[in-house]
């Protein structure tokens, strides 16, 4: 499906807020707790939703369309990370977009954040340079990619001469054409991921669509696109949620995230089993300087991790409950439009 600006509106907004979901239920709940965190500092920008037929009806029902400017309906064919976020020209109804991942909660205001975005056309939050981990084993497997010099390999036989590490949790887009040339891009990547080192995150337990990542990150490399800094002390966009490395307090009202000055240290957050991530910070933090750490809070705090989604699980069956059991029915935002 292809966006359009509706009749009924005089012209397109400057800037907003995109989710998506589909699949179980549990899903748009999170899109609905996502979006009451960005509600606590941001009134002004709307948020569209693109979903299955299913969420949209289970919104109606509950009466909680309101709360976002646009519920628009997404095709089968792009109801999987992929088919979304290799799509990205299709649905972009505002003029600068920002799209989000469900498991999300904002942090702080995002006006700063809104201002650091414009000199881009197109971004993805990330690192310049890819890591080990990115795409590849989180486990001691990852020794024999190092090895083998599988990263260097695939580079070198895609003629690219860097690879940076994307975080698609958050992309930011103002540029129609060149979202689809990206888009098409990293398709084309994806199809010749056999000619690649990345892993299929299908393989990884608990997951059940294709990764969008990597080829995305290729496509950018190709076109010489800039990712968004991703760790960034306190401008942070975003940081992952891990409860070792985590101080928030009941709803997330209050968050500080454990942050290394040392990239390399601060990657090995990644490591698992624990016992081998334990061992290689012990290993790592001997070194002057590699052991430095700050608290800091992001704009956003990502429940990326499977193993870590549980807290945010709680906070979002928590908002649903709070919205569909004590809100009063047929109110209406006062940015909404009819459906």
């Amino acid at each position: 499906m292809t966006e359009q600006t509706p009749a009924n509106t005089e012209r397109k907004p400057d800037e907003g807020y995109i989710y998506c979901s589909y699949g179980p239920e549990k899903y748009l709940r999170h899109v609905v707790a996502s979006l009451t965190t960005i509600r606590r500092y941001d009134t002004r920008r709307p948020a569209v939703l693109y979903c299955s037929a299913e969420h949209r009806e289970i919104l109606e029902q509950r009466n909680l369309s309101h709360h976002f400017y646009q519920v628009k309906l997404l095709d089968e064919e792009h109801q999987s990370i992929v088919g979304f976020k290799h799509n990205l020209h299709r649905f972009m109804p505002f003029h600068r977009n920002l799209y989000l991942d469900s498991d999300i909660v904002w942090c702080k205001d995002p006006d700063p954040l809104w201002t650091a975005f414009l000199p881009y056309r197109y971004t993805i939050t990330g690192n310049k340079t890819a890591d080990l981990f990115f795409g590849g084993p989180k486990g001691i497997g990852i020794v024999a990619d190092y090895l083998l010099f599988r990263r260097r390999r695939t580079l070198k036989r895609f003629g690219l001469t860097y690879l940076s590490r994307v975080q698609s949790g958050m992309i930011y887009c103002a540029d129609r054409d060149l979202a689809s040339d990206v888009s098409k891009r990293a398709g084309e990547f994806l199809s010749k991921s056999h000619l690649t080192h990345f892993r299929s995150r299908i393989d990884e337990k608990g997951r059940t669509h294709e990764s969008c990542e990597w080829s995305l990150a290729m496509a950018m490399s190709e076109m010489g696109i800039r990712v968004f800094p991703w760790l960034a002390g306190d401008d942070s966009p975003q940081l992952d949620f891990l409860e070792k490395y985590t101080q928030y307090s009941e709803g997330f009202h209050s968050v500080r995230c454990l942050l290394y000055s040392d990239r390399f240290t601060y990657d090995l957050k990644a490591v698992r089993p624990d016992w081998l991530r334990r061992l290689m910070l012990r290993i790592s933090t001997l070194r002057p300087g590699k052991g430095d750490h700050m608290y800091v809070t992001p704009y956003c705090l990502h429940f990326g991790w499977l193993h870590q989604k549980e807290p945010f699980d709680r906070f979002a069956d928590q908002t649903w409950y709070e919205l569909t059991q004590m809100r009063p029915k047929n109110t209406r935002s006062e940015i909404s439009i009819p459906l």
